[in-house]
């Protein structure tokens, strides 16, 4: 558990004026989660796999049930953080994470070693599609500046392989598709894809329609979470008939399926689930989906010796009211990538001010 001290936590954090003191505010423990990333004006940066952690009795699998009838599985203290996965300052020049293993957290030589920890803690080891597409890009030049930052930071691309932590659908691009003439075409479309998940894409539509079907398959899967080519077939069977039920077509773009809709408005939205830009959502009207999870807020700030510059973008508006103009007005960037530049700067705020007033 935690209590009011993590607000305590959160605010000497972010009124940190170098490393040490940031490092003091985590020595707090308040939090009980988060990944958490460091930089500051010095080059040091830092990685961290946070957590209030209690120290466990060896002996027990801690990842089941384990009895509630002795002491010796009753905790009562907790990791230091500098007992936790971190990485700070490494040769690499960069840290990073997507939800996957503390252990693969920059360049393979200044990774922390998963020997180091007690398996009790159970980190997570896998890597997912989002690190893995991550790794690739932040390895793929020896510099980044701030347009390849904003490249990296908006990839809408699955790797190849495929590398899902709870599933294996590798084997779909395995399938002859002469083998199965009754689904050809979704399955050209799937295995000719460059998977990047653009609105346009025949290839992220396929793949995305069928993807929305295969909750019951994976409730069916085996240990190894192995997609097999048969229960890839029937599920492509379905895909193919929810297509001609909706769309009256074999064939659809991404942005025909996939919907980013607020109110009255509804606009063709890129991503999938697992992606830099990830996009999750569930059953809208018409066969579609509708976006509930993944992308939301991105600020992106530079820093310069004179000047702090700042942009932004939500992916629907400011403002929760319907009848504000606020509502929807930042659909459209958000879906194109683009932000609005903003300014901490009282006279610019004040000169594009739209109105000023004081609450009464």
């Amino acid at each position: 558990t935690t209590n009011i001290t993590a607000i305590e936590q959160w605010w000497k954090m972010n009124k940190a004026t170098n490393f040490s003191e940031f490092y003091k505010a985590l020595e707090m423990k308040a939090l009980p989660g988060y990944n958490i990333g460091y930089a500051d004006r010095n080059d040091t940066i830092f990685y961290i796999s946070n957590g209030k952690i209690p120290i466990r009795a060896k002996g027990y699998d801690w990842t089941d049930v384990v009895p509630g009838n002795t002491k010796e599985t009753l905790w009562d203290s907790y990791y230091d953080i500098k007992d936790l996965p971190q990485v700070v300052k490494p040769a690499s020049g960069f840290v990073y994470n997507a939800n996957h293993s503390p252990f693969k957290s920059s360049s393979e030589a200044d990774n922390p070693n998963a020997e180091n920890f007690a398996k009790e803690i159970n980190f997570e080891t896998y890597d997912n599609n989002r690190s893995t597409r991550l790794l690739q890009l932040l390895e793929e030049q020896e510099r980044i500046d701030y347009n390849r930052f904003k490249r990296i930071k908006y990839d809408h691309q699955l790797p190849t392989p495929l590398q899902y932590n709870y599933m294996d659908l590798n084997p779909l691009f395995d399938m002859e598709v002469a083998d199965y003439p009754e689904v050809s075409t979704l399955l050209t479309d799937i295995q000719n894809w460059d998977r990047i998940t653009n609105p346009t894409s025949y290839g992220a539509g396929a793949y995305a329609s069928l993807y929305y079907q295969l909750t019951p398959f994976y409730y069916q899967l085996g240990k190894d979470r192995v997609f097999t080519k048969e229960a890839l077939y029937e599920a492509l069977k379905i895909t193919k008939a929810h297509l001609k039920t909706y769309f009256n077509a074999e064939r659809i773009q991404l942005g025909e399926f996939q919907k980013l809709v607020r109110g009255n408005k509804e606009l063709p939205i890129f991503g999938l689930p697992d992606v830099v830009t990830a996009m999750k959502g569930q059953p809208y009207k018409d066969g579609k989906i509708k976006i509930t999870h993944g992308e939301s807020y991105i600020g992106l700030v530079r820093f310069t010796p004179n000047k702090t510059y700042f942009e932004s973008v939500i992916s629907f508006g400011n403002s929760r009211r319907p009848e504000s103009p606020h509502y929807t007005d930042q659909m459209e960037l958000y879906s194109n990538f683009e932000t609005k530049t903003m300014s901490f700067d009282r006279l610019d705020v004040m000169k594009t001010a739209k109105r000023v007033y004081a609450p009464k």
